[in-house]
């Protein structure tokens, strides 16, 4: 048996796979990295899953910080693996710079989070059992900053934590209400992972919740007539012909799983896939939406409600539509190693 056989079939943690919500469990290790004096230390796994911080720590003060998400997951074969953690990476590096945070290079992200996962191989839920490990790389300024201005000092960590399906008892169509909040300011910070715009969004959805909406649709925050995203997903439509239309803007977070739809949806499903400004009076000449990231891959939405106008998709309100769903299986067929990946999309852990 070679070494990678042998530490894939390592004891694995005494858990109910089956049964995991979509929350935190501890792990063992999690991997931490210090920026001080103009540069990053090599990093280490440790045990200690808490951080002690100054009071006047520049994230508490400022809220400076940014963070990225994916999944590593165990495969037909038994291979433990994550789906195109460079492009992770890369999203990192680019919410540091616009955050005024030093670069923890992508190279090193990936090989981070290559060791936190390694390390906590037990806890990578077996194949066929609907659940992932959740990987939550994130970055914030640790020293005390009591003026406005970037930190001097930062922490970048990356947590684990297995989490089962993000929607327990199956897939089932979402609605959701077009809101009055904006998302992002013109020319802000739409377009990066950083913890203040997820903040800004709390208040949004838990008014969403209480009005009986699963979701928001955010409009552009200049002209509010065209669609933008959720406050954790980007948005993906489908035309009555079968053509894929994704909304574009500067303020939307560059998804990874929107950005691998779009390559399934034209290399695997031989789908017509534009990619343009949507506006939302067009919505209601769609035949299919679905919300995309990393959580739910796609979550279908079966009604949108403009104020008192209600958008329902001829796909219905009780499963997936027909394209929709081909997207779902084929792009989760990729990650579970049921179909053959592009080069490059599947990083092997072991």
């Amino acid at each position: 048996m070679n070494e990678g056989k042998r530490k894939i079939r390592m004891e694995k943690k005494n858990i109910d796979w089956g049964n995991l919500g979509f929350g935190y469990i501890q792990t063992d290790k999690r991997y931490v990295s210090n920026f001080k004096d103009g540069a990053w230390d090599e990093g280490t796994l440790t045990d200690d899953a808490n951080i002690v911080l100054n009071e006047c720590a520049g994230v508490l003060q400022y809220a400076q910080t940014i963070f990225e998400g994916l999944k590593a997951y165990t495969t037909e074969e038994g291979r433990i693996v994550t789906f195109r953690p460079d492009l992770n990476g890369e999203r990192m590096e680019n919410s540091a710079r616009r955050l005024e945070m030093p670069v923890f290079p992508k190279e090193r992200f990936v090989e981070a989070v290559t060791k936190a996962v390694a390390a906590n191989a037990a806890y990578v839920p077996p194949f066929g059992s609907g659940a992932t490990l959740y990987v939550r790389p994130y970055m914030f300024g640790s020293n005390p900053v009591i003026g406005v201005k970037p930190a001097d000092e930062y922490q970048f960590r990356i947590l684990t934590t297995p989490v089962g399906p993000y929607f327990k008892g199956g897939v089932k169509p979402l609605t959701i209400c077009v809101s009055d909040f904006d998302r992002a300011a013109p020319h802000g910070t739409g377009h990066i992972k950083a913890g203040l715009n997820y903040a800004m969004s709390l208040h949004a959805i838990m008014e969403a919740h209480r009005a009986g909406f699963d979701e928001n649709m955010y409009l552009d925050p200049a002209t509010r007539t065209k669609v933008e995203e959720t406050g954790g997903a980007n948005f993906l439509f489908v035309t009555k012909d079968k053509k894929v239309v994704i909304p574009k803007s500067e303020s939307i977070l560059p998804s990874i799983t929107r950005r691998s739809l779009m390559v399934v949806a034209k290399d695997y499903l031989g789908l017509e896939v534009e990619e343009r400004e949507v506006l939302l009076e067009e919505v209601k000449d769609f035949a299919e939406c679905g919300l995309c990231g990393t959580a739910a891959v796609i979550s279908p939405v079966g009604k949108i409600v403009d104020h008192e106008r209600e958008i329902c998709l001829p796909s219905g309100m009780s499963e997936m539509g027909e394209v929709t769903k081909k997207l779902y299986d084929t792009l989760t067929g990729i990650q579970m190693g049921r179909i053959e990946a592009p080069e490059g999309w599947i990083h092997v852990i072991e």
